[in-house]
């Protein structure tokens, strides 16, 4: 992890702990424990479909083509969201990891790249749509919030960047090769088609499924329905919680939430930021401190209820692969050892 990160991972920590040592950490903890394990066990399940969601979101950008599965790509979807939010990794490092996992599974790595960068796009198009019906939800509630002017700014800046990602993804320059080159070096390199051919691959997929215009406004729909789908299953728990907060409050916390989360992307799981953002919104929407910061920890109990047991899985697919490998590749090796003693009787 580079040193920016760790940075921002031990300040988000020392914020985090003084947020819940600041509020009481026996508040909190009861206000966790009000969901309860049904409770928990419903949020689980319902991130579940969520993430299957997801999956399908990615899988239709390349349906059509061979060795692309539905199942493939909610595993894929699956491991990329484990290791973004248990593992000490910047969201790059889950897209690399979603993109490894997919490619493993038999899809060509640069198709795997591609639809990474593609459906990350549309992910992040569909957030600032999240992010903006929020915003006039919190305005609706909260006309003097004090919110509205720094969210908006960040808003229209996010929307011209993203905007002119998907022009370079188009034109092949810029960010979007720099992302394509991310996830073409490093735990994926050996999925290229060697180097500059295999980002040249990488390329021509990108501009493939742009060309089918259908299948990428569907995927960029189903974003947006799993960002709203994601808050109504924090105001389930919420209402398990014992806190009768509206539906329109819980998707402007949410949405402004992961606005929040996005723009501090360099800090690995958003550790500090969910937390203090959390509280900070809370309060306006009448959310006490306690019961946001148990909110906070809700999620990263149930990240982690879902994200380990699917990185020891994964790590138990890949060793089995790599030992299939090691045995395919040393067995000529092992051959040729074993015949020197024959050839030196020879001579």
């Amino acid at each position: 992890m580079k040193v920016a990160a760790w940075i921002g991972l031990l300040a988000g920590a020392l914020l985090a702990t003084l947020l819940i040592g600041h509020y009481g950490l026996a508040a909190v903890a009861h206000a966790l424990g009000a969901i309860g394990w049904t409770g928990f066990a419903v949020v689980v399940a319902l991130q579940l479909v969520v993430i299957a969601v997801m999956g399908l979101a990615w899988f239709l950008l390349v349906r059509s083509e061979p060795g692309a599965h539905f199942s493939l790509f909610v595993w894929g979807r699956l491991v990329r969201d484990s290791a973004s939010e248990v593992l000490p990794l910047s969201q790059v490092g889950g897209y690399v990891a979603g993109a490894c996992a997919v490619a493993l599974g038999g899809l060509p790595f640069a198709l795997a790249a591609a639809s990474t960068v593609i459906d990350v796009t549309l992910e992040v198009a569909a957030q600032l749509v999240y992010t903006a019906g929020g915003l006039a939800l919190l305005q609706a509630l909260h006309p003097d919030n004090g919110f509205a002017q720094p969210v908006l700014i960040a808003l229209v800046g996010m929307t011209v960047l993203v905007g002119g990602f998907i022009v370079v993804q188009h034109r092949g320059i810029g960010p979007a090769s720099a992302l394509v080159d991310r996830l073409s070096q490093g735990w994926l390199k050996q999925f290229t088609a060697g180097g500059v051919a295999g980002i040249a691959a990488t390329k021509q997929y990108l501009h493939a499924i742009y060309a089918r215009p259908g299948a990428v406004a569907l995927s960029g729909a189903l974003h947006l329905a799993t960002w709203i789908a994601s808050a109504l299953e924090i105001w389930l728990a919420l209402r398990f919680m014992g806190v009768p907060l509206s539906v329109a409050a819980v998707l402007a916390l949410e949405s402004l939430l992961y606005g929040a989360r996005s723009l501090a992307f360099l800090v690995p799981n958003a550790v500090g930021v969910q937390e203090g953002a959390y509280v900070a919104l809370g309060a306006l929407l009448g959310l006490s401190p306690e019961t946001a910061l148990a909110l906070s920890l809700l999620k990263r109990a149930r990240d982690i209820a879902i994200g380990v047991p699917v990185l020891l899985a994964w790590q138990a697919v890949e060793g089995r692969r790599a030992l299939r490998r090691l045995a395919l590749t040393g067995a000529p090796a092992l051959a040729a050892v074993s015949a020197e003693p024959e050839k030196s009787a020879d001579r």
